[in-house]
């Protein structure tokens, strides 16, 4: 029985990821549970967890009404978030280890974005379903050709949490929760014009987005190679990086 991902975009830019092995499913950040009901149960899966790796209503905002209709689902998050994400069934910390459809999922801490966001990584390191990763659900931390806004963390915050997900194996997929690429990839080839590996990855997202298609998962090699802030050599210069993205967003 070998497991299976699927990317479900919803609102103007989330993605909401649905790990299947079998019929049972777990689903990454749902910012909205009528999609997601409808997939499981057109697909017929049983939900078996929810894991969330912060609060922000974009991300939680549907795991009510799918524990409404799955009660007996997990819900993951991190034990310090525990008053923003009351309906959590399974608190988690950095280092630990949780078992979900028959695979181990290891969660670190990547505070930055908020100051309890976590990710969870699936290493292809055990012999259950070797064809099926290795990945990581990064959230907001991580986006492809990006990172996320610091609303309560620092840019030292950023730093180490980008270089703890610059350790994985480069064929690592990066399951982020935002559809992002196009927009990130504009501005850094904007700042690095004569970048080919830049240029050639913008032009190639530019396609896919013109087709309708995601342009996720990206991968840790990828990033290594296109991401400003996966570049960034000190967390001085993530913070100009941020500081300046935050202004052309903004423009």
């Amino acid at each position: 029985m070998h497991s299976t991902l699927h990317a479900l975009p919803v609102l103007q830019d989330n993605v909401i990821w649905i790990w299947v092995r079998g019929r049972n499913a777990v689903v990454v950040d749902p910012a909205v549970a009528k999609p997601v009901s409808q997939w499981l149960n057109s697909h017929e899966m049983g939900l078996t967890a929810i894991l969330q790796t912060h609060h922000h209503a974009d991300h939680i905002g549907g795991t009510p009404e799918l524990l409404s209709e799955w009660p007996q689902a997990e819900v993951v998050a991190a034990t310090a978030d525990r008053l923003r994400i009351p309906f959590q069934t399974r608190g988690v910390a950095d280092g630990d280890v949780i078992k979900l459809l028959g695979r181990r999922l290891e969660v670190i801490d990547v505070a930055a974005h908020t100051s309890a966001h976590i990710a969870f990584i699936l290493r292809n390191d055990d012999d259950q379903d070797p064809r099926f990763g290795p990945l990581v659900f990064c959230g907001d931390t991580l986006f492809a050709g990006g990172c996320g806004r610091l609303f309560e963390g620092s840019a030292q915050d950023m730093y180490r949490a980008l270089q703890r997900f610059a350790a994985l194996p480069d064929e690592t997929l990066v399951c982020c929760a935002h559809e992002y690429t196009e927009a990130n990839l504009r501005w850094a080839t904007e700042q690095h014009p004569h970048d080919v590996q830049i240029t050639t990855r913008y032009r190639t997202v530019k396609q896919l987005r013109s087709r309708g298609d995601l342009s996720l998962p990206s991968s840790i090699g990828a990033e290594k190679r296109t991401n400003l802030f996966m570049r960034a050599e000190t967390a001085e210069q993530l913070a100009e990086l941020r500081s300046h993205k935050d202004q052309w967003r903004s423009s």
